[in-house]
């Protein structure tokens, strides 16, 4: 019994499926279930099996996942006190949506470093379900994005950590960019083009998309925002974006924001978390640091600098996803 079987075994029980669990571990399928499977074998158990819709536990997996959590949550707990005893730069692992992994989080955790001293960085992209998870099961210690939910076990906590208006852009010759008011409920034939945030159901972009009801084949997913603001410069569709993402395009006449009714639309970014008594030093750092005015510039700034002043070099980022 491994804790790699443990961690694949816990998020197949929240997830309901190996699919999940291996995309928010980042490996492939057959990884999940060689490792369920040789855990299902030291217990003599099934633990999960297949329901009508998702993976169910058994009466002995039921048992055993509590068991587990609390296992993984010791050996995070062990690997702090390891580093903090051999005076290794405290770990931070943050997920968030890909919008905030392009856009504000380099700077916001240059930023933190410069403030709180070196610190070993991990950033990954995930959706809002796949967050959640990686918090509640001690894969992850922050979550960026939309506000998330626990469960009655494990809370999450949510901080607002940015304002931000949405608004829609797309190029000069856009047949919306004439100036007339558009209605927000007439746009559902047109092509929009979006980010993998756009993607997930749980984002504001998705649920958006889904209100207005836009066909799928009406909704273009790109790699990156860039490349979807690259797209609707080049007259493809229309783009969502946070205004301070899009501000040079606008100004340099490469996009206009489209007049659509009800927009901009002021939304929240916020800063998830378990609850103080189960998150790390850093991590109850980083939400501190995210109320100071130091934070807020640090995020506002697109190109992801930080001043000259207060940059320090040792922050290590490992990008995953």
């Amino acid at each position: 019994m491994t804790l790699t079987q443990l961690e694949a075994f816990a998020l197949v029980a929240r997830l309901g499926s190996v699919k999940a669990a291996a995309q928010v571990l980042g490996v492939s399928e057959p990884a999940v279930s060689q490792a369920l499977a040789a855990l299902r074998h030291h217990l003599g158990d099934p633990l999960v099996v297949r329901a009508a819709t998702r993976m169910e536990l058994t009466p002995a997996g039921q048992r055993v996942v509590s068991i587990a959590r609390q296992i993984v949550t010791l050996a995070v707990e062990a690997e702090a006190a390891v580093r903090q005893a051999q005076g290794a730069p405290a770990l931070l692992r943050v997920v968030a949506t890909n919008t905030i992994v392009e856009s504000v989080a380099p700077a916001l955790l240059q930023a933190y470093s410069a403030r709180h001293g070196p610190v070993e960085v991990s950033v990954g992209t995930a959706s809002s379900e796949e967050m959640a998870a990686l918090l509640v099961e001690r894969l992850a210690d922050v979550a960026l994005g939309p506000r998330l939910a626990g469960d009655a076990t494990v809370p999450i906590e949510a901080a607002p950590m940015m304002r931000y208006w949405l608004v829609l852009v797309a190029a000069p010759p856009h047949p919306l960019a004439r100036g007339h008011p558009v209605a927000l409920r007439s746009l559902a034939e047109h092509t929009w083009l979006v980010d993998p945030t756009g993607a997930d159901p749980g984002s504001e972009v998705g649920r958006l998309l889904e209100r207005l009801r836009v066909p799928p084949h009406r909704a273009r997913v790109f790699p990156s925002q860039a490349a979807a603001l690259a797209a609707a410069e080049a007259g493809e569709g229309l783009a969502p974006v946070s205004a301070h993402l899009v501000a040079g395009q606008v100004e340099r006449g490469a996009l206009v924001r489209l007049p659509v009714e009800g927009t901009p639309v002021e939304l929240l970014w916020h800063m998830n978390t378990l609850a103080a008594d189960r998150r790390s030093p850093a991590t109850t750092r980083l939400r501190r640091f995210i109320a100071t005015p130091e934070a807020m510039q640090a995020m506002q700034r697109a190109d992801g600098s930080v001043p000259a002043s207060r940059f320090r070099p040792p922050v290590y980022v490992t990008i995953w996803s």
